[in-house]
């Protein structure tokens, strides 16, 4: 995981919140509280300045010089911007045709960049891209270095947030360049930062970390201290990423020991959070444990938001858990589980909590507890994916849907230009041929056609609205969701293939005589590959869209392979009816949530029936619905008598998630079938 810093924002103008989570995820690399910290630094000065922008706009309505007022309806547009988008584009808008009747080429240039902010941060990147590029243009005709310099920014990090960073290094370099044409040596430093920024994007870690090393030196000459902590921090950051744990260390304490002279407190909390971190890294575990909790006391000191210590407390937990002591990182496991009952809206990122939880509980011998805590990670988790894939389809859709539906509005309203022209003619010519009464007579029903027009244009103009906004809704939680499962893929695979590799240390490295205390490591071992197991099928079905019967038959193959080759006694049959189409499509949680319950079926065979023979066999029935069925000749029980468990349960709510039928059959010594209708 990358970092990027806030000072960036100072350099290239601006930074829009469409890139704030990314923003989020940047600026912590293990995110947990770290978002909570940001949010709050990021827009309580916001809120602040809200509260005198409206008595500013009435001050500089007054001011009868135009070029001065202009130039100051820029500077509160874009501080609306971040507050009230739409009072921002009346003061756009008005500024701009005050300085196109003024001849004010000067404010009409930075106005026009204004307005390409605006479009970025409303999440209109086709005409966000047109404005900035109209602005360069400008700027260039009329030769405005300043804010040429602001618009190749601009667009760097236009280009940077929609991942294009080959255009945005173009545009960054293009702005180095201009410094130093201009010998503005003190400027340069934030280019070079910004360069290192994208580099770090691309993994290129040397290359980042050259470009920070240069942005530091001219910091260090011209004594800009803030700038200087957060080179550190990226610093820092590159030198973890290339391995180089005690290096970084040294970086963050160096940072911190600046961030506490300038009072800078969102760089402190940002590297202390990195340094704790790289502790970890280290197995410095007492270390790490006392930075986080000075981070801790710390927010407690400024009485912030008490959400924001959810992920210090998993870090607290983890770090405890990595030295043998569940029984503290259960202390603080409990304050995040209190957080998140008394504040249920932060349910949704406690996943990493429930994990730790598990881990916990498995050390301490609660087996049961921490079983419930992984379905409870994998559920929050599988949540988020759902809302979140739904968003990326919509992001590749809006823009192809929003330019066609506004095309047709402006054929309708051509059509109806040319309509209200014909009808006029006409008119004039029935003038001529008849009298007053029918002349008003005709006046009534252009006036009743052209109201009945209008209200079909609005009509259509509504179902466009809600239909943007409804797919807007679908962007924000795809984008969520696309995030976690790198997120999964990137921190928790990792972490759950460090404890099984710490496990197979611990058995190979020390002579363990406690039969129970290896039975137990083994387990835990086991435990984990296991989990691995279920976050690779999950990332699977996130990844796709839509999922084929073709996929969903090689996945179920290679689970029964491995079935087989867990026990040798038991033969497996897998049969898919010919008459299924194999490129017929189910979405992701469709294919999810029939590959689960056909798993937790075969499990429970493997664990429960005693079988010798288990087989599984999808047909089509009515309807063109999915017959799956996975029957054994086991043992059998009797239902009546059998109270059901956590697996039937969790196969009826997934098949209750897909709008599907799940049903059980079995008696003694006849076998049990799963019936799934889907």
């Amino acid at each position: 995981m990358l970092l990027i810093n806030f000072e960036k924002r100072a350099s290239v103008v601006y930074k829009v919140p469409k890139g704030l989570m990314k923003l989020m995820l940047f600026l912590f690399p293990n995110m947990r509280s770290s978002f909570f910290l940001s949010f709050i630094f990021i827009f309580l000065p916001c809120i602040l300045l809200s509260q005198n922008l409206d008595s500013l706009v009435v001050e500089a309505k007054k001011i009868k010089d135009d070029s001065a007022k202009i130039r100051r309806y820029n500077k509160l547009a874009f501080s609306y911007i971040f507050n009230d988008t739409e009072k921002a584009k009346e003061l756009i808008i008005e500024a701009r045709e005050l300085a196109k009747k003024s001849k004010f080429d000067f404010g009409f240039t930075e106005l026009t960049n204004t307005y390409g902010i605006y479009y970025d941060v409303t999440g209109k990147t086709d005409s966000a891209k047109y404005y900035f590029e109209k602005a360069l243009k400008l700027s260039r005709d009329y030769n405005f270095k300043n804010i040429e310099s602001m618009c190749i920014n601009n667009l760097g990090m236009f280009n940077w947030n929609n991942g294009n960073y080959n255009e945005a290094l173009t545009y960054f370099f293009d702005s180095l360049k201009m410094y130093e044409a201009q010998d503005n040596e003190k400027a340069t430093a934030g280019s070079l930062n910004n360069i290192g920024l994208i580099y770090q994007e691309m993994n290129l870690n040397e290359k980042a970390l050259e470009n920070h090393y240069k942005s530091l030196e001219l910091r260090k000459k011209y004594d800009l201290i803030e700038e200087q902590v957060s080179s550190y921090n990226n610093i820092g950051v590159n030198l973890k990423e290339l391995g180089r744990i005690d290096e970084a260390i040294k970086e963050y304490k160096t940072g911190i020991e600046l961030a506490k002279t300038t009072n800078n407190q969102l760089d402190l909390y940002r590297l202390l959070d990195n340094l704790g971190n790289a502790y970890n890294l280290n197995e410095n575990y007492d270390l790490a444990i006392e930075t986080y909790e000075e981070i801790l006391n710390e927010l407690a000191y400024q009485n912030l938001d008490e959400k924001s210590r959810l992920g210090l407390y998993g870090n607290m937990a983890s770090t405890y858990n990595s030295i043998g002591q569940p029984d503290k990182a259960m202390v603080y496991l409990k304050k995040g589980f209190e957080l998140v009952k008394k504040y249920p809206e932060i349910e949704s990122k406690s996943a990493e909590l429930n994990i730790h939880a598990a881990e916990t509980n498995y050390m301490l011998g609660n087996f049961e507890k921490a079983r419930e805590q992984v379905n409870t990670f994998i559920e929050l988790r599988d949540t988020q994916f759902s809302e979140q894939n739904a968003q990326s389809i919509a992001d590749l859709e809006v823009k192809y849907d929003t330019e066609k539906k506004e095309k047709e509005i402006l054929v309708q309203r051509a059509e109806l230009a040319e309509q209200k022209l014909t009808i006029q003619q006409k008119n004039y010519q029935l003038y001529g041929l008849i009298g007053l009464t029918l002349v008003l007579g005709l006046i009534g029903f252009l006036f009743y056609n052209q109201q009945k027009l209008k209200n079909q244009q609005l009509k259509k103009e509504n179902e466009l609205k809600d239909a943007l906004i409804k797919i807007e809704t679908q962007n924000r939680l795809q984008e969520q969701r696309l995030r976690i499962s790198r997120d999964l893929h990137d921190n928790i695979g990792a972490q759950l293939t460090f404890i099984i590799s710490s496990i197979d240390n611990l058995k190979y490295g020390f002579k363990i005589e406690d039969e129970k205390l290896t039975t137990k490591l083994e387990k835990i071992s086991e435990f984990a590959s296991s989990t691995i197991y279920e976050l690779r099928d999950t990332i699977w079905a996130m990844n796709k869209n839509e999922i084929t019967i073709e996929d969903l038959k090689t996945r179920i193959s290679n689970y029964i392979e491995k079935a087989d080759l867990s026990d040798d006694n038991i033969s497996f049959s897998f049969d898919i009816d010919a008459s299924i189409n194999q490129n017929r499509r189910l979405s992701s949680v469709e294919g999810m949530n029939i590959y689960r319950i056909i798993q937790e079926a075969i499990h429970n065979s493997l664990k429960h029936a005693n079988a010798k023979v288990i087989t599984v066999n999808i047909s089509e029935v009515e309807n063109r619905r999915l017959k799956i069925e996975i029957k054994d000749d086991g043992q059998g029980f009797d239902q009546s008598k059998t109270e059901k468990g956590n697996g039937l349960t969790n196969m009826k709510k997934r098949a209750q998630n897909i709008a599907a039928e799940v049903s059980l059959v079995s008696s003694l010594e006849r076998g049990t079938k799963i019936i799934l209708k889907v």
